[in-house]
């Protein structure tokens, strides 16, 4: 199983831990992510909103560049995968909006033709790598965990191919096969208020609290995202929530890729555990193991 990945800006900066857990993992159930050679941003959510063509260029040159290795392209953020599975389905749809940006990126030698795959890792994991298999790599199962699994808005919204976007069970399915327990987390695919939190910040917080609440009220030990805007929406503005709301939450936020590790046996800080603001608590000691 080899891929074209696509790491985006973020996972080389404040999400460091989920591209070294992305690779880590991957490795370790035998999937090989070949970095895609000089990527560059996806524009993120924000420029779409600014300059529309613009912004599925910049999708549609990681993807043209995609095509050429002859594999699926697979992004760990959710934004990523949106905007460049959107901009596939666009430019497939749009003939002249295809001729417009290809005409772009013949000054790059590129051409988008759209026989490319945009794939999210943790569908990779589900359904190419299968729950058999990771259950089969779980060597320290994380028996006694109640993991809240947090979707957020962008994987499933509006363009994921194959799921039900208000009742999703994969992560759970996912979370399930490392023993621990994926508890019922109604808000699991609402949205985290993403860029609001920095322009629009009580109306963000107050979003950023509404999750946090639904986790703790649930049981949640910890609860495990797919995307590096989310993790960082609910565990580095926790502190701001608590300040705002008079509430005391201290809910670990990791990404579903350093679950995996832990069950894996991977060496918590193989997988960069402990970086966190809200780090583990002592339950999850007994499950990280030292390098």
């Amino acid at each position: 199983m080899k891929y074209s990945y696509f790491p985006g800006c973020s996972l080389e900066t404040v999400a460091k831990s989920y591209d070294v857990s992305a690779r880590i993992t991957a490795e370790k159930l035998g999937v090989e992510l070949a970095e895609l050679e000089d990527w560059n941003c996806c524009g993120a959510t924000a420029y779409f909103h600014i300059d529309e063509i613009l912004a599925h260029t910049l999708c549609a040159r990681n993807l043209a560049m995609a095509e050429k290795t002859g594999l699926d392209v697979v992004a760990p953020c959710s934004a990523c995968y949106k905007n460049m599975l959107e901009t596939s389905i666009q430019l497939k749809k749009d003939v002249d909006l295809r001729e417009h940006i290809n005409l772009a990126l013949k000054e790059d030698g590129l051409e988008f033709s759209g026989t490319v795959r945009v794939r999210h890792l943790v569908d990779v994991f589900t359904d190419d790598v299968g729950l058999e298999s990771i259950g089969k790599h779980t060597v320290n199962p994380l028996k006694g965990v109640r993991i809240a699994p947090y979707y957020g808005c962008q994987m499933l919204r509006p363009k994921m191919e194959r799921e039900n976007i208000e009742s999703p069970e994969f992560l759970e399915n996912l979370i399930s096969a490392t023993g621990a327990e994926a508890i019922d987390y109604p808000l699991k695919t609402s949205c985290c208020g993403g860029s609001l939190i920095a322009t629009k910040n009580p109306i963000a917080l107050a979003m950023v609290r509404n999750l946090l609440k639904c986790a703790a009220d649930k049981g949640a030990d910890l609860i495990a995202t797919t995307c590096p805007l989310c993790q960082v929406n609910l565990e580095c503005y926790q502190k701001q929530v608590n300040r705002k709301y008079g509430t005391e939450f201290a809910i670990p936020v990791l990404y579903f890729t350093q679950v995996l590790g832990l069950a894996f046996g991977i060496p918590g800080e193989n997988l960069l555990l402990g970086k966190e603001l809200s780090p583990p608590a002592n339950f999850l000691k007994a499950f990280v193991k030292q390098a």
